[in-house]
């Protein structure tokens, strides 16, 4: 079902907990699954320096959230707004089709924990 990037990833997931003084979060699930994500991100001068995830559900979940913060790490707010599920898809591999919606998550959390921060510096 998952090809051998998925399953490595999901074996040795990276960003995996909480960012320490965080000053973003995003938190989304799917209520057809039951996948739960939570993303915690420190963000300096515009600058993600850190991002972490917290996820209950399935291997496509679990990886599609390690791989998502990997590559907003480093990256500008505008940058990480513009990252897809499809972008996170193409870093994977692959999915199978019954599990895009946990690439979807992702995009969503990461969306969501940069509301947050704006929320947080009255943007």
């Amino acid at each position: 079902m998952y090809n051998a990037k998925v399953m490595e990833i999901f074996k040795n997931p990276q960003h995996m907990g909480e960012v320490e003084n965080y000053n973003a979060i995003g938190t989304v699930g799917n209520e057809t699954c039951g996948d739960i994500m939570q993303i915690t991100m420190r963000i300096e001068d515009g600058i993600i320096k850190d991002a972490k995830f917290k996820t209950f559900g399935c291997a496509a979940a679990v990886v599609s959230s390690s791989t998502a913060t990997g590559m907003i790490i480093g990256k500008t707010v505008e940058e990480a707004l513009q990252l897809t599920n499809k972008q996170v898809i193409e870093e994977l591999g692959e999915l199978p089709p019954q599990k895009i919606h946990c690439s979807v998550l992702a995009e969503d959390a990461i969306r969501a924990a940069i509301a947050d921060y704006e929320s947080r510096q009255g943007k």
